[in-house]
Parts: C-alpha cells; structure tokens; sequence
C-alpha cells in the first residue's frame, strides 16, 4: 500500500507542480475550460500515472486523470483576485482525497482514528496550539500598552510590513524553538535567536528610536521563554504521564 500511495502521490507533485511552467497556469487562469494547457496538463498527468504504475490499475488511473480535470475546470471557473489562495488549498485537498479514495479502492486500509485521542497526541495537540496561537494572543495582550506609543513615533518613517508578518514569524520561531526542545537542541535556539537579532539590527540601527528596539527585545523574550517554556512543560508531562 506505501509504494502505491507514493506513486500516486509523486505523479500528482511532478503534474502539478514540477513539470507546470507558470505560463500554462497564466493561461488557464485567463481562458478557463478553453486552455490548451489545461489538456497539456492533463495529458502530463495521464503519463506519469501510466509510467509510474507500469501500465497497470489503467481503471484507476482513468478516474483519476477525469477527476483532476473536473475538478482543475471547476477552481478555474470559480477563481478570482479575493478567493485564488483559499481556492488552490480546497483543490490540492480534494486531488489528495480522490488519491486515497483510489488507494483504498485498490488496497483497502483501515485509520486508527482512536489513536488520535490518545493521551500523548493530545497533549502535544494542545501545546502546538498553545505555542502557535495562544501564546501570539497573550504576547499581544501583554504588549498593548506599547502598540501605540511605537505607532506615533514610526508614523514619520518610510515603508512598512507585510500584512500579518509579525504573527506568522512568531508563530513559526515559537514552532522552532518548541521543535529544538524536544530533540534537544538547545543550541539551535541560540543561532535562532542570533538570526533574529542580525535580521532585525538593520531596521533597528536606522531607525535609532529606543521605544522600538525595546518593544522588540520585549516581545522576542516573551516568544521564546513562552516557547521554552510550552517545550519544557510538554517534554516533562509526556515523561510523566
């Protein structure tokens, strides 16, 4: 059943994304159904199937190759400028859905879903939220008082950040840091924390505004001793348990 499911699974990254040049998803966006490179893309598919299955499941692969293409004309149909990222999720899901769906069909599995209830899962579960989520929100109850005083004496600089970029790097530096932990690798998060602070002493060094570098180092200890903590918290309740 694994050698099967990464067949299917490599022919479906190569035709999607290795071997579809960014002109042919320019002219599928703009001409829809009547894309000739929505049928080339198609036709990519339909041979890596036949290649890497060895000619065999040739049922399989025909619901597969109709299936990508119904589903490809109906995300093409629907996108727009608002919805084409959301849109490109709900499509690689429902490719990846129509896999397992074939792989079962060929070689039934069973999914332990009660083993997903366990004790160990959910407690790492809940600290992966912590960690992401959680912590941001407390981070951002705790920095409140400064948000604003940092926002008048920035009004007067140049540029800007990209949108939500604050939350996302907290969340994925928090993931590191709480990842390092469990594999022990303490000093991963100290060559973490140095590439924050290179990445950072630019803006800050020009800037030359005190509030701001303190608003910073504030927040950047807050974020990794919540994710020290969520790491060492975790590693000792799953010793405990």
């Amino acid at each position: 059943m694994t050698l099967l499911a990464l067949k299917l699974i490599l022919a479906h990254f190569i035709g999607d994304f290795v071997l579809q040049p960014g002109k042919w998803v320019e002219d599928k966006l703009q001409k829809k159904g009547r894309s000739k490179y929505l049928y080339f893309h198609i036709g990519v598919h339909l041979l890596l199937l036949l290649l890497l299955l060895q000619f065999q499941h040739l049922g399989a692969v025909a619901l597969i190759v109709v299936s990508h293409y119904l589903i490809d004309l109906g995300k093409l149909s629907l996108t727009n400028p608002k919805n084409y990222r959301w849109l490109f999720v709900v499509d690689q899901i429902l490719h990846l859905l129509v896999l397992a769906a074939i792989l079962y069909w060929i070689e039934p599995f069973q999914i332990p879903f009660s083993d997903l209830f366990q004790e160990k899962n959910l407690l790492l579960t809940t600290f992966l939220v912590f960690v992401t989520f959680v912590s941001g929100i407390i981070m951002r109850m705790l920095l409140a008082p400064y948000i604003d005083e940092i926002a008048k004496d920035d009004e007067s600089g140049e540029g800007g950040s990209l949108k939500n970029a604050g939350t996302y790097i907290g969340m994925l530096e928090r993931l590191f840091v709480f990842g390092f932990i469990l594999m022990q690798q303490w000093a991963a998060i100290g060559l973490l924390i140095a590439a924050k602070s290179v990445f950072r002493f630019g803006d800050l060094n020009k800037g030359k505004n005190r509030k701001l570098t303190e608003y910073v180092l504030i927040g950047t200890l807050l974020s990794f001793g919540l994710a020290i903590l969520s790491g060492m918290g975790y590693a000792y309740l799953v010793e405990n348990l």
